[in-house]
């Protein structure tokens, strides 16, 4: 591990780097804020990445990316007289400052949960910040985490179910009304009725505290993993699938998830 000197010092040295790479490199000179953007999106996907195979290594590896990636832009900002990365640093520290009054103030929370409530109040105070409970949440979020946001946000200033095991009463009212719209034939309605469907699994997820995201992208993986086998243990057999009956698949599928359990 580094001391803080040669933490300080490891950041300074990344940003001479970049004040030569701005200088002296044709590619990193001619980046700007938009055709950076689709490589910030997918150096965040892969730290993301990282983080659900555990892999520490690869981590430390794409934490770097993306901190490249805020230097960056805190460099074009300073060129364009607009900010440097001192200022991005103090803004992000002051906020820190003013929304953990029971560290740094005189009020209590002693729990996490009291934390988040009073975040939520604490944003609606602050200078600049948002001026309704929803407008945090980026209109660009995948609609898996923009919805388990929104219902979080609404908790946190008490729009929430009262007993947890209430919300599968409405899971089932959803379902139900999805049948329906299936057997009327109606593909808009149907499309509605799925979202809301998909949106009430989400909130029972959220109060079972599961992260919806993290969840399917577990089973995501856990098809891959079962399907792959298939389609390898097919061609080893000499077979193709589209030649394969469903039961012949199944077997093979069966057998996928128990290898899987002894890995």
């Amino acid at each position: 591990m580094t001391t803080r000197e040669q933490k300080l010092e490891a950041f300074g040295r990344l940003l001479d780097i970049m004040d030569e790479l701005r200088l002296k490199c044709p590619w990193d000179k001619v980046q700007t804020n938009e055709s950076l953007r689709a490589n910030t999106i997918e150096e965040t996907y892969e730290l993301c990445e990282a983080i659900l195979n555990g892999d520490d290594e690869e981590i430390k590896k794409e934490l770097g990316d993306l901190l490249l990636h805020v230097v960056f832009y805190s460099k074009i900002g300073e060129e364009k007289g607009a900010f440097d990365v001192g200022d991005v640093c103090n803004q992000i520290s002051e906020k820190l400052i003013f929304r953990h009054p029971h560290v740094f103030g005189e009020a209590q929370a002693d729990s996490a949960g009291m934390v988040e409530k009073s975040w939520e109040q604490i944003k609606l105070k602050e200078k600049g910040g948002n001026k309704t409970v929803l407008e945090g949440v980026p209109s660009a979020l995948p609609s898996i985490v923009k919805a388990y946001r929104i219902q979080d946000k609404a908790r946190n200033v008490g729009f929430d179910w009262n007993k947890r095991e209430d919300v599968w009463n409405k899971v089932s009212e959803e379902l139900g009304e999805l049948k329906a719209e299936i057997a009327r034939m109606d593909e808009d309605n149907t499309e509605a009725e799925f979202g809301d469907l998909l949106f009430s699994i989400i909130n029972a997820a959220r109060l079972y505290n599961v992260n919806p995201d993290n969840a399917l992208e577990r089973t995501n993986r856990k098809f891959i993993y079962r399907f792959n086998y298939l389609e390898k243990t097919a061609k080893e057999n000499g077979r193709k699938l589209k030649d394969m009956t469903l039961d012949e698949m199944e077997t093979i599928w069966q057998e996928a998830k128990k290898a899987r359990d002894r890995d």
